[in-house]
């Protein structure tokens, strides 16, 4: 005990703790070290497990929990019961070659409007009311056919030359030569009892005579429902190259859309470069669906019979079908315009067949619809680019050449710039 006390006994005890108070502190930050060593490594090990449970997250929210197949693949049966009806019927020779095999879903498929156009950027169709008030004023300003009639027949006591310069006027307007010998007839006949230069006789004479030529009798409605009542209604349109028939398609949407209307298109020209996207573009714009086949040149008559039943399946209203503008001469390709309409009518009769015409060819679009007539049998005629109206005379020719009504005309290249004709309108504009 006397060591401990001795100078050298406290010298050794202080070491001792010195010693003791180092080694503890070593293994306090020992113990530090290696605590901060796990968790680096548990972090490290989780950082990975993490990562990939965000990125099963993502995946999952990209994916919709039940995706609804596409449900627009043509159906075997179509093809069998065209394959059957061409057998039985051995003298008529198939225009072109029947497909073997039904188009896959990536052919034809819908095609929704696209994704970016919501509700809020689609546009509003002009309705009804207001379309026709301001393509009466168009026709209005461009009367020259009647504006020259009244110019001449108001010059008081007429000359043969002045019935003869009458004469070529109505004829150049492709009034046809027989309703224009029934008008030239009509006025010399009134003008001999009246006696009379009044321009506002004179002209109350000819609108008389060319109202009763249009035929306001003539049904003009647009039929868009089966015969008992049911949808959807079917409407074919059919014509040729350049008359704008895909445009008159697009056009007759919106105005179905402005009356409150649910359209599905059918991109049945799949011959020309193009169509299908030109007809989804005027989908876009009014929030339209539109069936098309993304394999160039696939058969028309599965893309028109896939549209038919869309609409069936989701209860649309009506379907608007676009066909290939076939040129009138080739009774192959007009054979295979027949076979569309029928296709069609496996699930459901067509309830309107619409020709469209060029109101500037004239005479050679009397031709055309001679022949679209005995192929599908048309129900109305569309009349496009009457913008001016020399040649307005057409609706008479071809309403008397085929007992059809002309149902709309258009008046320009504007998306709404496409009314239903009505004759009295039609008559006064020509005669402003």
């Amino acid at each position: 005990m006397d060591f401990l006390f001795s100078p050298l006994g406290i010298v050794v005890i202080v070491l001792v703790l010195a010693v003791i108070g180092t080694g503890s502190a070593l293994a306090v930050r020992s113990a530090k070290a290696k605590k901060q060593l796990e968790s680096s490594k548990a972090k490290q090990i989780a950082a990975p497990a993490a990562q990939v449970d965000e990125e099963k997250v993502s995946v999952a929210a990209a994916q919709p929990e039940s995706a609804e197949p596409e449900p627009l693949a043509a159906e075997p049966e179509v093809q069998k019961a065209e394959s059957a009806e061409s057998a039985g019927n051995p003298s008529e020779a198939p225009a072109t070659e029947e497909p073997s095999e039904a188009p896959t879903e990536e052919e034809v498929r819908p095609v929704a409007p696209e994704q970016e156009s919501s509700q809020g950027d689609l546009e509003t169709p002009e309705p009804a009311q207001g379309r026709m008030q301001r393509l009466r004023s168009r026709l209005a300003k461009s009367g020259s056919f009647g504006k020259m009639l009244l110019g001449v027949l108001s010059r008081g006591d007429l000359s043969a030359e002045d019935w003869e310069e009458i004469e070529d006027t109505l004829l150049l307007a492709d009034l046809g030569i027989a309703a224009t010998d029934e008008l030239m007839e009509e006025l010399r006949t009134q003008a001999k009892v009246l006696g009379t230069s009044n321009p506002v006789k004179i002209r109350e004479i000819l609108r008389t005579k060319l109202i009763e030529l249009v035929n306001p009798d003539l049904d003009r409605s647009l039929h868009l429902e089966q015969a008992d009542g049911s949808k959807p209604g079917i409407v074919l349109a059919v014509g040729v190259n350049g008359t704008g028939k895909t445009t008159t398609v697009g056009k007759i949407a919106r105005i179905l859309v402005a009356e409150n209307q649910s359209v599905v298109l059918g991109a049945a020209d799949t011959f020309r470069a193009a169509a299908a996207d030109q007809l989804e573009t005027w989908g876009n714009r009014v929030g339209v669906e539109v069936v098309r086949s993304d394999k160039e040149g696939a058969d028309p008559a599965s893309v028109a019979f896939d549209a038919v039943k869309y609409a069936k399946d989701k209860g649309l209203d009506v379907v608007l079908v676009d066909t290939a503008g076939r040129l009138q001469n080739k009774a192959g390709l007009m054979d295979e315009l027949g076979k569309v309409k029928r296709v069609i009518e496996k699930s459901a009769p067509v309830t309107e067949t619409l020709l469209v015409l060029d109101a500037t060819t004239g005479q050679n679009g009397m031709q055309q619809a001679k022949v679209f007539s005995e192929v599908v049998d048309v129900s109305g005629i569309v009349l496009t680019k009457l913008d001016g109206t020399a040649r307005g005379g057409i609706v008479v020719s071809v309403q008397r050449e085929l007992s059809v009504p002309v149902k709309l005309v258009g008046l320009g290249e504007g998306p709404d710039d496409l009314a239903p004709f009505v004759p009295e309108d039609f008559v006064d504009a020509l005669l402003k």
